[in-house]
């Protein structure tokens, strides 16, 4: 069974030291005009009603170490060593799919493509934050299904990530129905809206949850990433 929901942005824990970062100002002062455009992109969340997200629970899993897979129900994802590894002593398989909305991502290409991409630059980081505070509501609804059955979860795993290639996106879309939450694959397994996100997540007794990946993942596009290297100076 798929559940589906609809999320407000004020349900989202949004970390405000957490945007600043990722725009560059680790220090969390942040100089004009980004204090202005990220008023004006967090006024527009704040009315936005396409933040969706899906998930389900599989049942039937066998994490394979020695052949690197996860076998889900009538699927195989070939996931690699890692997270093989990560997903050791994994019971039951939450896959999910969530977005930030096809309203915020149309705002950030507008704007990176028209005049003012520096504000378009503020909504593509914004929306970054926000798909990745829906997968963590993800995570939450999960603790609160397993909390009076000594289960635990591991942190989420996404396809592009740790060696597991992205093109197995379209083996986790098929639990799903065609477009849900408003999201797409193209043939390249590459979804739109851009600010979308889906993975896996584990469940069991033995499963351990991670709360800093950065250690096990060397993804090049992670924006946490780049974010440390970037050191913004203004006179």
């Amino acid at each position: 069974m798929i559940n589906e929901i609809t999320f407000r942005f004020d349900e989202l824990v949004i970390d405000y030291h957490e945007i600043t970062t990722v725009l560059g100002f680790g220090d969390g002062m942040i100089p004009m005009p980004f204090d202005h455009y990220l008023d004006i992109a967090l006024n527009t969340a704040n009315n936005l009603d396409d933040i969706k997200a899906a998930y389900g629970i599989i049942t039937n899993v066998i994490v394979d170490e020695y052949t690197m897979t996860v076998k889900a129900d009538r699927q195989e994802f070939k996931v690699g060593k890692t997270i093989c590894h990560e997903l050791k002593g994994t019971e039951e398989l939450a896959i999910f799919a969530c977005t930030a909305g096809k309203t915020f991502s149309e705002k950030s290409s507008q704007e990176l493509a028209g005049e003012d991409p520096i504000l378009g630059y503020v909504y593509d980081v914004l929306g970054s934050v926000m798909v990745e505070a829906v997968g963590h509501k993800i995570q939450s609804l999960l603790r609160d299904r397993i909390e009076n059955k000594d289960n635990g979860i591991t942190t989420i795993y996404s396809p592009g990530y740790c060696q597991w290639d992205v093109s197995e996106q379209h083996k986790l879309f098929s639990f799903f129905d065609e477009n849900i939450c408003g999201i797409t694959l193209n043939d390249s397994a590459l979804m739109s809206p851009i600010k979308s996100m889906s993975g896996i997540i584990g469940i069991g007794k033995e499963v351990q949850f991670r709360k800093e990946s950065c250690s096990i993942c060397s993804s090049k596009r992670c924006m946490y990433r780049k974010a440390k290297k970037m050191d913004f100076k203004f006179s």
